[in-house]
């Protein structure tokens, strides 16, 4: 009789279904299905010449799989307009273009953003080394360069959000400084 129950006991257990922890792919997979957003930003750069950060806000807009915008309202009117390999910074009515694929440092810290924003996995693990962890509802991506030009810029990228939304960002430049980005979304697609 006990032997029966034990055994029903083991059926039932095994017939549970099993609960998969969250990982990279599942991150990647959650973020790859927004197709694009608006979202207000609050950064902060903490510069170490400086006593106190430098505090900017802002919106950003992003359209999968390759454009973003980010339009810096305060203090000063700047905006960052990424287009597949082609970024432009306007700011006080000049205009700078500069070509990415002619930079594949600059080009490698932009697939970060990229990358991530669109879940993907390939672009990121081509110059980063990625460590998850939380969960679906809290995460944390720390990205960390597996290319030595890209980590004399950047020591590591730290991305935290829930589910697929991004909520913040750091970088942790090689000098020591660094910069903290708190994001709102405000329209999801």
């Amino acid at each position: 009789m006990i032997k029966r129950i034990f055994c029903s006991l083991l059926l039932a257990l095994f017939a549970l279904p099993a609960f998969a922890a969250f990982d990279v792919a599942q991150l990647m997979g959650d973020l790859a299905k927004l197709k694009g957003g608006k979202a207000k930003f609050v950064e902060k750069k903490y510069i170490s010449l400086l006593d106190k950060p430098l505090i900017s806000t802002g919106e950003m807009n992003f359209t999968a799989p390759d454009r973003l915008e980010k339009r810096t309202l305060t203090p000063k009117v700047e905006t960052l307009l990424l287009d597949k390999d082609m970024l432009s910074i306007e700011r006080e009515k000049q205009k700078l273009t500069i070509n990415l694929s002619n930079q594949p440092e600059a080009l490698a810290f932009i697939d970060s953003i990229r990358g991530t924003l669109t879940g993907n996995r390939a672009a990121l693990e081509k110059n980063y080394l990625l460590h998850l962890s939380g969960t679906q509802d809290k995460w944390v991506l720390t990205l960390l360069p597996s290319e030595q030009k890209i980590a004399a810029l950047v020591l590591r990228i730290i991305v935290s959000g829930s589910k697929n939304q991004i909520r913040s960002i750091e970088y942790l430049q090689a000098d020591g400084d660094r910069s903290v980005m708190s994001i709102e979304p405000v329209e999801l697609k």
